[in-house]
């Protein structure tokens, strides 16, 4: 008897459904923002951009509250234009000010310090889109930054612009968009240089094609942003020529702490409303006795003026948001009715123990110093925390 074929296809009803996305792009999340800025927007632009200098700015790091008209079609509520970069300003608008004068703009940092979400913000508000990117590794090559050829296509018909498949740069030229260029150290030196003629000249020679088409000269608007981690730099050091092509820009970890536990407990918060899978409240107590643990142990030092052994990883405002929603997503699927605090040991070990087992016993000793002593001190959370040596050891 043959089986019954069960059937693959989806109903009408399921495929009228929108389909999720796991992390929509920003020109996707800000949408509405984007929109009534460019509607409001009274300013002059630089030649190519969709926004002015200081929208972009005001995109970035928001209106502190204020808000405005909605662009026609986007409802008919005021808008209001939140911070998604927490840093100072002026930051900002050196980057901004850099690609308005056409230079590249390079931003380096430690790692998690939301170097390659501001390189996003700023493709989005001054080209619309963030989608051009290169992704470099040491196993990135030319043709990712220049171009390369549809084979098939090329023993077809021969070298002609239809058998080109062009680089993310080219069609950031070819249409005037800013490009973003994640970990440009991590690339080999000679795929690193393919850059300094781009950058200072503006132009791509292709010289398999005839003509006038063997050059493509930059669109107005072109521009390339780059990140680089400080703890990666050894790993391709970049060229004395190509450093001289872009304008440096450090981007520091969060100096307030208020602002680094307010900014943990609200990306943990969205993190945990785009999943839908689970609904529970940031422990605000938690969250703060986190961000005062990972603020310790990156700069080597407490508020009391103790010394603490730093770990050989990177204790980023990125990796406390990861432990913040772990901890809250648990409570959410296994509401046993744990403590939050009792978790903490077990995922900062995790954190810890990425580049080097001896951070285990960098972070023991943190909790025979600063833990123990605050504990000793009668903060019950640190006291609570202190009883959790243990889960550190197994």
């Amino acid at each position: 008897m043959a089986k019954k074929r069960v059937s693959t296809r989806r109903s009408k009803a399921e495929s009228a459904l929108p389909v999720s996305i796991q992390l929509p792009p920003a020109e996707i999340q800000y949408a509405d923002e984007l929109a009534a800025l460019c509607a409001n927007d009274k300013e002059p632009r630089p030649a190519g951009w969709q926004m002015s200098p200081m929208a972009v700015v005001d995109f970035i790091c928001g209106t502190d509250g204020e808000r405005i008209r909605p662009a026609k079609g986007h409802g008919d509520k005021s808008v209001e234009i939140t911070e998604k970069f927490v840093g100072p300003r002026d930051v900002v608008q050196r980057c901004v000010v850099t690609l308005a004068g056409q230079r590249g703009l390079l931003l380096v940092g430690e790692p998690g310090t939301a170097k390659s979400m501001l390189g996003e913000l700023l493709a989005v508000a001054i080209s619309g889109s963030g989608a051009l990117a290169v992704q470099g590794t040491a196993g990135t090559t030319e043709d990712q930054i220049r171009y390369g050829w549809n084979y098939a296509m090329l023993l077809d018909r021969g070298p002609c612009d239809a058998a080109l498949v062009p680089s993310p740069i080219l069609q950031g030229m070819r249409n005037g968009r800013i490009v973003r260029f994640e970990e440009v150290t991590r690339c080999l030196p000679e795929v690193q240089d393919a850059l300094i003629s781009i950058l200072s000249e503006r132009r791509m020679m292709i010289p398999e094609l005839p003509g006038d088409d063997a050059s493509v000269f930059a669109a107005l608007g072109f521009n390339i942003i780059a990140t680089a981690n400080l703890r990666d730099r050894g790993v391709s050091e970049m060229s004395a020529a190509l450093k001289r092509r872009f304008n440096f820009e450090t981007i520091a970890p969060i100096a307030d702490a208020d602002r680094e536990a307010a900014l943990v407990s609200t990306a943990a918060s969205a993190a945990l409303l785009e999943s839908r899978a689970a609904v529970a409240a940031v422990d605000a107590a938690m969250v703060e006795l986190l961000v005062t643990i990972f603020r310790d142990l990156r700069s080597g030092r407490t508020n009391e003026g103790w010394q603490v052994n730093q770990p050989s990883t990177v204790m980023s405002t990125a990796e406390a948001v990861a432990v913040t929603t772990a901890i809250t997503r648990e409570c959410a699927f296994f509401p046993s009715g744990f403590e939050p605090v009792t978790r903490l040991p077990g995922h900062l070990l995790g954190v810890v123990m990425k580049d080097d087992a001896k951070d285990r016993d960098r972070l023991l000793a943190y909790w025979d110093g600063p833990v123990k002593r605050r504990a000793e001190e009668g903060g019950p959370l640190w006291r609570r925390l202190s009883e959790l040596r243990s889960a550190l050891e197994q």
